[in-house]
């Protein structure tokens, strides 16, 4: 979203003595209070649209889906992840101004900004099923297979019935007693959520039973200064490879993507901006 404040700063704390753990992640063992803090090591970089204005990435069987913004320039797109080629793609109505995806069994949900409209289509050639409607803004899409879970810009995740795509209830997310507003970019892993939140190069971990931070991940430093000469070029793409345990992160105007490794942080410093 090009037109929010930055978001409130947080209070640093000190890692967890125990936190949730994703497969293959290292971690340090800590004594104090709050949610633990991650850095990152990259495994792999494959290369990206530098031009796609990425809104929310889904990873199925060596391919992601990708969700881009903007008016007139909004698409869905089915990308080879190894090459970067895009190998079928449908563009949204002008009018449209495109946000986060997700897969949920033989078909792709796609969201769009202010226009209270979300789109469903065919997994397999992307052949438009139907159309939802939503209240507020749409900003990120995830789900665990049973649920779908909706960001919209607040510190609030909607939780929508998979089916009719409706509204059955929401949460609020808290780190201790502060609420994390800018939720954007969704991805479900390993039973947590994680979030982009936006325009900081920082995802938090949730636990969706609670909306409790259960974690946060700082990517700062993952794409060099000299790509992202535009504001607009912040992180915003978060998928997962369940069957592998892979995460891939990348962002507007990114010409990489890039699959990491979990490293945890002996001290949490960062402040959320």
């Amino acid at each position: 979203m090009e037109t929010r404040v930055a978001s409130r700063l947080m209070v640093a704390f000190l890692l967890a003595a125990v936190a949730p753990s994703l497969p293959g992640q290292s971690s340090h063992q800590s004594h104090a209070t709050g949610p633990p803090e991650y850095g990152f090591k990259v495994v792999r970089t494959f290369p990206h649209d530098p031009t796609a204005f990425t809104q929310g990435i889904a990873y199925r069987d060596g391919f992601l889906y990708e969700g881009t913004g903007l008016k007139g320039r909004s698409s869905l797109r089915k990308v080879r992840l190894e090459t970067g080629e895009i190998v079928q793609t449908v563009d949204l109505p002008s009018e449209f101004f495109g946000e986060g995806i997700t897969l949920l069994k033989d078909e792709v949900i796609q969201l769009t900004w202010q226009s209270q409209t979300g789109f469903v289509y065919n997994v397999k050639d992307f052949h438009l099923l139907r159309r939802f409607s939503y209240s507020g803004e749409g900003w990120g899409l995830t789900t665990d297979g049973r649920e779908i879970f909706m960001s919209d810009g607040t510190a609030q995740i909607r939780v929508l019935n998979p089916r009719t795509l409706t509204e059955e209830r929401r949460f609020s997310v808290y780190d201790g007693q502060i609420p994390i507003d800018q939720l954007n970019e969704l991805e479900f892993v390993e039973g947590e959520i994680f979030a982009n939140v936006w325009q900081t190069d920082r995802i938090v971990r949730i636990s969706p039973e609670r909306g409790k931070v259960v974690g946060w991940i700082d990517l700062r430093g993952l794409l060099s200064p000299i790509y992202r000469v535009e504001s607009d070029a912040v992180l915003n793409g978060i998928a997962y490879d369940s069957k592998r345990k892979r995460l891939f992160v990348t962002g507007k105007l990114w010409p990489s993507i890039f699959e990491i490794k979990l490293v945890q942080k002996r001290l949490k410093t960062s402040a959320v901006h």
